[in-house]
């Protein structure tokens, strides 16, 4: 409800409006809001206000314009946190989605130089490739490829990998998964990647690398991850440098 003797902006007030329809599932992704005249009809609200708070919800990926049509809603960014170590299928039935998963290949090959280091086994030792595409409600979120050492998963599988991998092989073997890095960088998408993901070449995607590593600090295996920057963003919680020092030395002033 929109209160004009509020100290709120009115145009911000709208956007909150918008957005608890949003959440509430009032608009769903991919239907078109009202006009700016309903709006402005609506509220006793002028244009320019509604037009702010539209293009405010447009910048913020809430809305999207399609020229000549009108407004639409977005699909909303799943927003998993970056501390601590989950699995895809994990994060997307903590968020209400169903998770599955579309397997592209799996082969033997032998590890390069690089991911030799990263597996810390010797180049040209034979690990797995895993090359699939995860997805949320069948659509598409992340093409990834899996390379796991190959004497800690003998027993995997292309009808095991369209599972969670990480449950596989801590309920499979009794391996414990105790943590992981990951380096996130921003990309466009080439043309096999567009294919896997369902956009068009040069849309904006998020890269990223995760080494699991296991209790005890063996390297598990290397994920290399696609994901689509307008359905996928990450949240993380900081605190300020000096309140973890205190913590850490609760003598210091």
């Amino acid at each position: 409800m929109i209160q004009k003797n509020s100290p709120s902006p009115i145009y911000h007030q709208l956007e909150e409006e918008i957005k608890g329809a949003i959440q509430s599932l009032e608009l769903i992704p991919g239907e078109m809001i009202p006009s700016e005249k309903e709006y402005t009809e609506k509220y006793g609200i002028s244009r320019m206000t509604v037009r702010q708070a539209i293009s405010n919800l447009v910048n913020g990926g809430y809305l999207y314009r399609e020229r000549g049509k009108g407004t639409f809603v977005a699909q909303q960014k799943l927003e998993p946190p970056l501390q601590g170590l989950t699995s895809f299928s994990d994060d997307m039935i903590s968020r209400g989605f169903e998770p599955s998963t579309r397997v592209i290949s799996f082969t033997e090959v032998n590890a390069d130089h690089e991911l030799a280091a990263k597996l810390e086994v010797k180049e040209g030792t034979s690990i797995f490739e895993l090359e699939r595409v995860r997805l949320a409600d069948q659509l598409p979120m992340a093409y990834e490829r899996l390379y796991i050492s190959k004497d800690l998963a003998l027993d995997l599988s292309e009808e095991i990998a369209v599972t969670s991998i990480h449950a596989y092989v801590e309920k499979t073997f009794g391996l414990k998964i105790q943590h992981g890095r990951q380096v996130i960088e921003a990309s466009i998408a080439q043309k096999k990647e567009a294919e896997m993901l369902e956009v068009i070449v040069g849309s904006p995607i998020l890269l990223i690398e995760r080494r699991i590593t296991l209790d005890t600090n063996r390297p598990l295996g290397v994920v290399r991850s696609v994901y689509r920057a307008d359905r996928y963003k990450f949240r993380i919680d900081l605190e300020r440098l000096s309140s973890v020092i205190k913590k850490q030395n609760p003598t210091l002033k």
